[in-house]
């Protein structure tokens, strides 16, 4: 009987990662394993030095294991070639940093078509889809505008857009909220969580912030290279939630 559990678009299995510096080595992870589903919104959260970074470049395959493996939409990254990898992650995976990295000299939407020009797919970009993207973030009436026109939050929210645009299956964010006050947070955590509802892309979102972890649907916490706890997150949180509600759901999702 065949089963109707789609299989994980991303395992990681027993990764390990040591950095050396002349004499001394440190251990940034030490056998980290676990699994995404599909569709699903998954936070890995802890404090500055626990591994959650180097796990990051781990699943985007921009840097190698020491030992262990990474298998995206099953694809075993340490099968593939350089050049191999790089295709996967630009037709796989789309990037979202805590800086913004857009380009000062394009508009909005110039960074958000060459973002789809440089990921070498042979169709054009679909303006439909481009649109509906561009609503769902909020950035409609920006488009035209330079980064340097553009608040923090907008910035985000493009940069969001660049990553989206090319439908990846996956979408990798690390510390997207790092550089931004309380209110450009919510606004993007929120569109975050409705670029996965409504788009079907599977999230991992990085943060040390546990009230930014809460809107994920399944929360991993990090602390000396490995993962220590799993607990469910709250996927009720929108921004149009009261600050006490807001507790109320990051106090259920930490019990």
């Amino acid at each position: 009987m065949q089963s109707n559990t789609p299989s994980p678009i991303i395992v990681a299995e027993n990764l390990t990662k040591v950095y050396a510096s002349g004499r001394i080595q440190v251990q940034a992870l030490r056998g980290v394993s676990f699994t995404v589903d599909p569709g699903e919104f998954v936070a890995i959260v802890g404090p500055s030095g626990s591994g959650k970074s180097t796990l990051f470049y781990l699943l985007g395959g921009l840097t190698r294991a020491t030992s262990g493996r990474v298998v995206i939409d099953g694809v075993d990254f340490a099968s593939l070639k350089d050049a191999e990898r790089t295709r996967l992650r630009k037709h796989r995976i789309g990037f979202v940093f805590q800086k913004f990295n857009l380009l000062p000299t394009l508009s909005a939407l110039g960074n958000i078509e060459l973002a789809y020009e440089v990921s070498g797919r042979s169709e054009p970009l679909d303006r439909v889809y481009l649109d509906h993207l561009c609503e769902i973030l909020s950035i409609q009436g920006r488009l035209k505008h330079r980064p340097s026109e553009l608040s923090g939050g907008e910035q985000q929210r493009v940069a969001i857009a660049r990553a989206l645009v090319t439908r990846p299956a996956i979408v990798l964010a690390d510390e997207p909220t790092g550089n931004l006050d309380t209110k450009n947070s919510d606004a993007v955590l929120h569109m975050l969580q409705r670029s996965n509802k409504e788009l079907g892309q599977t999230t991992l979102m990085i943060t040390h912030n546990p009230e930014a972890a809460a809107i994920a649907g399944r929360i991993l916490h990090m602390r000396d290279g490995e993962i220590v706890h799993e607990e469910a997150g709250s996927r009720a949180w929108n921004t149009g939630q009261t600050d006490g509600q807001k507790t109320a759901a990051g106090a259920s999702a930490s019990v």
